[in-house]
This record gives C-alpha cells, structure tokens and sequence, in this order.
C-alpha cells in the first residue's frame, strides 16, 4: 500500500499521533495545520487517496477545503472529523462531497475502517438525548454552515462577539482523549518519517 493521505488538524499532538500511527499502517501523510497549507500541500500534490479534515480549525471551517479538494481529485475520499456526533456537522460534511464523517475522539481503527470501507460502515449517530453543551454546539455549527463558515458573519447573527465564538469552537476533546482503550491492529511499519508537515 502507498495510498496518500492529507491531515488537516490544528492540534499539533493529535496531527502528529495521527500522521504517525497512519504512516506505520502503510500511508503516506502529508500534514497541514490550517486551510493555507492544505492549499499549498493541495497544489503540489499529482495524486491523492484520501484527507482527513477536522472540521474546526482554528478560525477556518475544514468544510471549505471539501470543493477546492474534490475539483482537482475527484476520487479523493474524504473523512471529517466532528466535535459531536451531530447531524448538522454529518449533513453539511455529506453534502459538499464528503465520503463519511466520524466524531472526535475516533480510535485508529475507526478512521482505518473510514479510509478502506464502505458508506455501510459510517458511524451511526447517538440515540441519547442531546445536552445543552451539544445543542448549543449544533446550534453554532449550524449557523456557520449557512455562512459558509464565516466565523465574523456567523458571530454576528449569534450575537456574540467573534473570539467568544472562536473559544466556543475550541472545546473540544483534549489530544490524549484521541485513542480509546481498544487494542490496536497489528500493522506492518515503513520508516516513521514518510510523512511530511506543511505549516505557515
């Protein structure tokens, strides 16, 4: 397998466990931390297999690289990362193009099974009933999605102040919450740098 993958996630210890872990299992990675150097990776790139996109990343909304990403490779498959299991985030990530979506903290084997299987594997969305937290969450992303991520458009229609939304968009679970307490898959490892960071 030298399937290229691209990781977009602003978290510098989750992008790096990811890059990591997908790199032993036989990825080539190729990592960017906001959506600047994911167009820069974008343009140099000839092929590409799939992306991971968190979906909130820092003041940029990863729903945006979906067009440009898909425009030049239209097989990409494309996997976003959401906060909440919601379906404001699943929908919206659907409907620009995205393959599956999976929430945050997902363990290596899901976003293995997201990367080589099927729309019958996406990962169903909870049954319990939403807390405040989440609604409001749902509620922010909501609105964002209608502003095409507009974080200063989306700020002012929720009538707060544009960094009190950015704080709200960064709680989220913390890096070390990233791998659950699962074995993992005995993987097959190439050399641990075949995987390349792009920052700005």
């Amino acid at each position: 397998m030298n399937n290229r993958v691209l990781l977009l996630e602003d978290d510098e210890l989750l992008l790096d466990n990811l890059a990591q872990r997908l790199a032993r299992a036989g990825y080539q990675v190729y990592c960017a931390t906001d959506l600047s150097g994911a167009h820069q990776l974008l343009s140099t790139l000839d092929t590409l297999q799939a992306a991971i996109l968190d979906q909130n990343v820092g003041s940029d909304n990863g729903l945006d690289f979906i067009e440009p990403l898909l425009t030049r490779f239209p097989d990409c498959r494309v996997i976003m990362l959401t906060g909440y299991g919601s379906i404001p985030a699943a929908v919206a990530a659907t409907r620009r193009g995205a393959w599956n979506y999976l929430t945050k903290p997902a363990s290596l084997q899901d976003i293995l099974s997201a990367l080589t299987g099927t729309h019958e594997h996406s990962p169903p969305l909870p049954d319990a009933p939403p807390s405040l937290e989440r609604l409001e969450w749902e509620h922010i992303q909501r609105v964002l999605d209608e502003h095409d991520g507009n974080i200063s458009l989306a700020a002012r229609v929720l009538g707060i102040h544009r960094r009190t939304l950015q704080r709200r968009l960064k709680k989220r679970p913390a890096a070390r919450e990233f791998e659950r307490d699962r074995p993992e898959p005995t993987l097959h490892s190439p050399p641990p740098s075949s995987f390349t960071r792009r920052r700005n």
